[in-house]
């Protein structure tokens, strides 16, 4: 009987922490202090949230970089079953003693008064010099929201990748952008083992994966 109550008790709870719903106003900032502006943007909070069980929070410190919203773009040709790829120097796999060259997909980050639409066109043009056909929505997603507001915006544009290739990106903004087409098949199996390692290309290739047949009607 005692380890029943003790069961009901416990689901109780469960459907009660699952029931809950929090929001900014279950949120109190103590202090926000600028640490570093620069090509990244630091802060550091004092800050005490709500609890799951009720009450609040110590007072917790935490540091967190500002962006301002991004958008990725997967370049796919249906006719050809290629995607177009772009490879550039990371700084973040470097401090880890990884491989800094990336393949990613064509990304960048928005200006203001700029529709994630207008971003996304540009930044192909910028990164890959390919033009797109149809801009289909993939994700909206927090890129690691441990540690940063940016949300990113993924899309996939059906392009042409027949003529695709070369080097691009803006010399002021020291960019030195490779561009590769993949077959699809070839691109998944890098995602599969581990040569594409980074969120927004991994998430659009499994995306392509999952719709690549309906796709097909863009060909």
């Amino acid at each position: 009987m005692k380890q029943s109550k003790q069961r009901a008790n416990q689901q109780a709870k469960q459907q009660a922490t699952r029931q809950t719903s929090f929001g900014m106003d279950d949120v109190r900032i103590d202090e926000e202090e600028a640490v570093y502006s620069g090509f990244l943007k630091l802060s550091r909070y004092k800050i005490r949230h709500a609890l799951f069980e009720g009450g609040w929070s110590p007072q917790l410190i935490r540091e967190a970089v500002y962006r301002v919203p991004s958008v990725g773009v997967l370049l796919y040709d249906p006719g050809l079953d290629q995607v177009v790829l772009v490879e550039q120097f990371r700084v973040g796999p470097m401090l880890s003693r990884d491989d800094p060259w990336l393949i990613e997909v064509v990304a960048g980050i928005s200006e203001p008064d700029e529709t994630l639409e207008s971003v996304a066109l540009r930044e192909v043009k910028e990164e890959a010099n390919c033009e797109v056909k149809e801009l289909l929505p993939i994700s909206n997603f927090y890129m690691s929201p441990g540690a940063t507001n940016e949300r990113l915006m993924l899309y996939c544009g059906i392009t042409d990748a027949s003529g695709a290739g070369g080097c691009y990106g803006l010399k002021e903004e020291g960019e030195d952008i490779r561009v590769q087409v993949v077959p699809f098949a070839e691109a998944y199996a890098m995602v599969e083992d581990g040569r594409i390692a980074n969120a927004p290309a991994v998430i659009a290739i499994q995306w392509l994966k999952l719709h690549h047949q309906e796709l097909q009607q863009y060909a």
